[in-house]
């Protein structure tokens, strides 16, 4: 960018932040800060909280990952991102039989009953590592369409959009983060119609839908991880599950619902920039999108820039306030407390800390993709612990037997040391897919060993030889 259309993009970020600066409202309590009640202590209406679960979960890396996905493999790989997304309704589900049957109000109490403080401790660790990759991941993609990464142009975007989403998140914790969702989810709507508008009508639908192969090698053995990693992934994202618990149960199962659908269709309608860029004969590589719009003209470029910028907005302002809630309401609980005292001062603490050490990958550089699967790979054991958690009593074993044999496989996968004989197929995501598959086995039977081993020895007793 040069002249003024420079000034322009700088001026418009900006702008960003002062509107959003101006319109999200201020609070005064913990029930606004951390749960999103307006000051009359009412929480956020159906429409508000599907609309804020929605663009929360479009993310800025999530869309440019669709993209690239759709320029590497076709319309299968933009169907193989997209299908993370039913992993929204998949914590629905899971969130209103816990709400309905069991009265939890949150995933850390409830692990705390179920698994003991030694496995709510482990959780909230994955949830800060969660976290604190959300920070640079999203920033860094902002930073992209204003330069080359390592770039003075890359660097000072990233960070001026962290500072601006860190003004107007201060204001207001949850309650400001879903407000300003519902205007970020219109804005990314909306540029997000002019893009496909300025893409897709120079193919024709036979052209998009016909690029890529059903194979594995095709990208079928992502959409199998995909699959399995729905799981189990959306535990572990608390920018989802806290917005679980602030709303009646049977109106949080519906707005998930419908927000996991519409997350669906647009992430894959999104993937289609990416088939795009491959029947033009663009190299794939990591930013696909941006390349893209760089030979849509000024208003093509614009219009992608204000589609990143929102989606990155709405989950960096989430990641904030769920950093705030993790630190000042949850982990004093681990250790049998209640809410530390002046909680959204600490929150507040809390989100500066982490919008300046959340940027240091950015800053030396790293893969946004990695993001996204390895640590899926690391999670898959939470999938026994709430899919089956009434199948057991008190069994703080199950929880670490599970989860740990997750991390360990997670680990193994992402220094390359699961070995070739556990590949499905070959393609790309051949040991991906067989990790997620056996491991996924691996993690449930571990969760069971000792309720299995409780009833062996159970027997034994009753009918001594």
């Amino acid at each position: 960018m040069n002249g003024w259309q420079g000034l322009f993009f700088w001026g418009f970020l900006l702008s960003f932040g002062a509107v959003m600066y101006l319109i999200s409202p201020r609070t005064h309590d913990d029930a606004g800060f951390f749960r999103g009640h307006d000051e009359q202590g009412r929480p956020p209406s159906e429409w508000a909280l599907m609309m804020s679960v929605f663009i929360s979960w479009i993310f800025a890396k999530s869309v440019t990952n669709a993209a690239n996905l759709g320029a590497a493999y076709g319309i299968v790989g933009g169907l193989a991102y997209a299908t993370y997304w039913l992993s929204i309704p998949v914590a629905g589900l899971v969130i209103y039989r816990l709400r309905t049957r069991q009265g939890v109000s949150g995933l850390v109490p409830f692990l705390i009953g179920k698994y003991g403080r030694g496995a709510a401790l482990a959780f909230s660790l994955a949830i800060l590592v969660r976290l604190f990759n959300e920070v640079w991941s999203n920033t860094a993609v902002v930073g992209g369409y204003y330069g080359q990464a390592g770039s003075a142009a890359f660097i000072g975007a990233a960070l001026l959009f962290t500072a601006v989403v860190l003004f107007y998140s201060l204001k207001g914790g949850l309650r400001s983060s879903i407000f300003t969702d519902v205007v970020q989810a219109v804005v990314f709507l909306l540029f997000l119609g002019v893009v496909v508008a300025l893409v897709l009508p120079a193919h024709t639908p036979q052209q998009l839908l016909g690029q890529g192969s059903f194979t594995l090698g095709g990208g079928v053995d992502l959409l199998l991880v995909a699959l399995l990693q729905v799981l189990s992934y959306p535990f572990h994202d608390p920018v989802l599950t806290d917005r679980g618990f602030i709303s009646s149960a049977k109106s949080m199962l519906r707005a998930f619902i419908v927000a996991g659908v519409l997350g669906f269709l647009g992430i894959l309608a999104f993937s289609l920039v990416g088939v795009h860029a491959r029947l033009e004969g663009l190299a794939a590589g990591s930013n696909v999108p941006a390349e893209v719009a760089r030979g849509l003209g000024f208003a093509g470029f614009f219009a992608m820039i204000a589609v990143m910028i929102s989606s990155a907005a709405s989950t960096l302002d989430s990641t904030f306030s769920s950093l705030a809630k993790s630190v000042a309401h949850e982990l004093p609980l681990l250790a049998g407390q209640a809410p530390l005292p002046r909680a959204m001062r600490v929150g507040a603490l809390t989100m500066i800390v982490f919008a300046l050490l959340g940027n240091l990958p950015m800053l030396v550089g790293t893969d946004i993709l990695k993001a996204t699967t390895i640590s899926g790979t690391m999670v898959i054991g939470l999938a026994p612990i709430f899919l089956f958690s009434h199948w057991v009593g008190y069994s703080p074993l199950s929880f670490h037997l599970a989860f740990w044999t997750g991390m360990l496989l997670g680990i193994l996968q992402a220094i390359n040391l699961i070995p070739a004989s556990w590949a499905i197929g070959d393609g790309s995501y051949a040991i991906l897919l067989g990790t997620n598959l056996y491991g996924l086995a691996l993690c449930s039977t571990a969760f069971f060993l000792p309720l299995l081993l409780a009833r062996t020895r159970l027997r034994s007793y009753e009918n001594p030889a």
